[in-house]
């Protein structure tokens, strides 16, 4: 009796593999299994390829930096040996009109903020800024040399972002 069981598992498992897959009714309601395991498997595959596109930045940002005409800057420095020229472009190299450039302390000691907006001065080109310290930036008694640093506010109605870190002022006491 055993031995009939089996002869019929095994013709039955037969008639089985040889339907089609449309026949197949073995698996969720009116839906057949190899259907459910492309599902599973697709949806495994996209979540793979979606965690992999993930460390991509947004699609259509172009990253803001600055050009700096002279990195160096005497500590305590007034007038116009304390003004800084920046110049504010995209990672194309490209002009970046209306923009506002901070500098805030770095390893050099700064008095508050000091910022400068692109094309607001008369002598300067629409993506060049100047950066006025009138003696705001020192160092403390034991250093050297410091820096200061840069941020970048792109305008509000572009693409622009700053993200990345920027080149910073150094600040000497002796040069």
């Amino acid at each position: 009796m055993v031995s009939d069981q089996s002869a019929a598992d095994v013709a039955d498992r037969t008639h089985r593999s040889r339907r089609s897959f449309g026949g197949d009714d073995r698996a969720i309601e009116g839906l057949p299994i190899r259907l459910v395991i492309a599902l599973v498997v697709g949806v495994a595959a996209l979540a793979l390829m979606l965690n992999m596109l993930g460390g991509i930045g947004d699609v259509g940002d172009t990253e803001v930096s600055v050009e700096i005409e002279d990195e160096l800057v005497e500590a305590d420095a007034t007038g116009a040996d304390g003004e800084v020229k920046v110049s504010v472009i995209d990672e194309n190299g490209n002009n970046v009109e209306n923009a506002r450039v901070i500098a805030t302390a770095g390893s050099a000691q700064l008095d508050g903020v000091v910022e400068a907006e692109t094309g607001n001065r008369t002598g300067l080109e629409d993506h060049e800024a100047l950066l006025e310290f009138d003696g705001d930036q020192s160092l403390r008694a034991d250093q050297d040399i410091g820096t200061i640093e840069l941020e970048v506010i792109p305008p509000s109605d572009s693409n622009y972002i700053d993200e990345q870190p920027n080149p910073e002022i150094r600040v000497a006491s002796d040069f």
